[in-house]
């Protein structure tokens, strides 16, 4: 008789000579192994389409420095990249509208003494942007409307407090006339814009630091250090809220994952092996998880969406990016799809999302610097949509160009969520924000106790030289200014002499 009309158990033929095994347990275990590995994802079919070459910026001599920095920043109407340049540093900044070839006159921001190392623009100002130097200054500048029409070398606002080279600079992400810079000497410090000084310093590094980024209200710092630390910081105190000794996942970059409580950092493996770490920010006594990326030597740049939750992936020297999209929940990381591209990146500038294209579905735009063809290419990471109407689901609100928050205010410890706007009917210019650039008359920084500027070592080899000249001249004129009081003060002598010894004083 059948074993189905006896109630015995039945038994797949398939899996004859295994005791004890029930068709419904073989059958959901053939499904869960004819599963698909990819879960789904209204960003699963995001891709990357590269601008036309009329679209792009040619004839651009790109820096060639080996810091390890973008040079690039861009906003919705301007593209600034640092530029090689002999004595000196300087950068270009172009109108997004004025694509194609750029001429080899074209215009520059040319006052630092010494190379630029980092540009950023004010999140909430688009023609005014910051920029660092190996001649240890940070300096603040103001784009007039149109684009530049001739060289600038006087700057809206000079800046100098570290006594070394200044490696970033980052803008509050919601409070205006905040900015950070982080300086070769391993100290960063906390610029009011409003007084032209330095209000706050963080000294708890014991190296260079790598990497600089905020959570979403700006309420926490974190930093990737050269001493294999990764540090969580309360940047009005500097106090160290928690720290990571990362021996085994060396890092070179860390990235806020928005409110999700999460850090990303990119890195290498004990076995030199290209790799990113997840941690949560309340515990950094290990990480969440740890994924080798490849085997390439070249450093991995990180990128994240807040709105979309994908994460982007950039090596310098690579052709391609990988992207992500991140959860709270395991496996926490999928891996979507990657670009590719032949041309390697020195750098990429990221557009912010109110200067993106909605009708076309751009949830990211890259502006990526091609060296060696002096050639910076705008790459758009686009959702295939059929609908021509604005897709709500992929333009959650999103920060806009608003500021939360007075600079008295955040150093008085208020903290607040950014202001968001739509993307609905496109970037509406807000009413305009005009900086003020504070009168300076002080000669001396002192914050913490401490002159900042007393004892600041020669800057650059130019500049030493031009400090040599000028007091050498100085000291010839004051030999000439000494010996013609010499030739007076004798005089008078001679004067008083004859005046005593004439027959009228007898």
């Amino acid at each position: 008789m059948s074993p189905l009309l006896t109630g015995a158990p039945h038994v797949s033929p398939l899996l004859t000579g295994v005791p004890h095994v029930s068709l419904e347990t073989s059958t959901r275990a053939l499904e869960m192994s004819w599963r698909p590995q990819y879960r789904s994802s209204k960003f699963r079919n995001v891709y990357g389409k590269v601008a036309n070459r009329e679209h792009c910026f040619d004839g651009i001599p790109i820096t060639k420095n080996v810091h390890d920095n973008h040079f690039c920043a861009v906003n919705a109407r301007f593209l600034a990249i640092v530029t090689e340049s002999a004595g000196g540093g300087s950068f270009l900044v172009i109108p997004l509208e004025q694509t194609g070839r750029i001429e080899p006159n074209y215009p520059k921001v040319c006052g630092h003494q010494g190379n630029v190392l980092d540009i950023k623009w004010n999140p909430f100002i688009d023609n005014i942007i910051a920029s660092c130097s190996e001649d240890t200054s940070v300096r603040i500048w103001e784009i007039p409307e149109g684009g530049l029409k001739r060289n600038m070398t006087e700057a809206l606002l000079e800046l100098h407090g570290h006594s070394r080279r200044v490696g970033l600079v980052e803008w509050h992400p919601t409070t205006n006339n905040i900015l950070f810079s982080a300086g070769y000497d391993y100290k960063v410090l906390i610029w009011n814009l409003d007084v032209g000084e330095p209000v706050k310093m963080i000294d708890c590094h014991s190296d260079v630091i790598l990497c600089m980024s905020f959570n979403t209200d700006g309420s926490l710092l974190t930093t990737t250090c050269k001493d294999k630390k990764l540090r969580v910081i309360e940047p009005r105190s500097g106090r160290v809220l928690q720290e990571a000794n990362c021996k085994n996942h060396r890092v070179n970059r860390v990235v806020f994952l928005g409110n999700m409580k999460r850090l990303l950092t990119t890195g290498v493996s004990r076995w030199n092996t290209r790799q990113i770490a997840l941690w949560d920010q309340e515990d950094l006594s290990m990480p969440l998880i740890e994924e080798e990326i490849d085997g390439l030597s070249g450093l991995l740049f990180p990128f994240y969406d807040a709105d979309t939750h994908m994460l982007y992936l950039a090596g310098k020297g690579d052709g391609n990016i990988r992207y992500y999209e991140i959860s709270t929940e395991k496996p926490y990381l999928s891996y979507l799809m990657e670009f590719r591209s032949p041309a390697p990146q020195k750098g990429l500038g990221v557009m912010p999302k109110h200067g993106l294209d909605v009708s076309a579905c751009e949830v990211f735009r890259f502006y990526k610097l091609v060296t060696l063809k002096g050639l910076i290419e705008p790459i758009s990471m686009i959702v295939p949509r059929r609908s021509d109407s604005y897709q709500e689901d992929i333009y959650p609100m999103t920060p806009g160009t608003e500021p939360a928050l007075t600079p008295d205010e955040w150093l008085g410890g208020i903290n607040r969520d950014p202001v968001l706007m739509s993307l609905k009917e496109g970037y509406k210019k807000s009413p305009k924000m005009v900086f003020k650039a504070p009168i300076k008359e002080k000669k001396s920084v002192v914050v913490n106790g401490i002159d900042l500027l007393e004892n600041v070592p020669p800057r650059t080899e130019n500049e030493l030289l031009r400090m040599f000249f000028r007091q050498q001249d100085e000291i010839r004129r004051l030999k000439e200014e000494l010996a013609q009081k010499d030739i007076r003060i004798r005089q008078l002598q001679l004067e008083l002499k004859n005046l005593r010894n004439s027959p009228k004083n007898c």
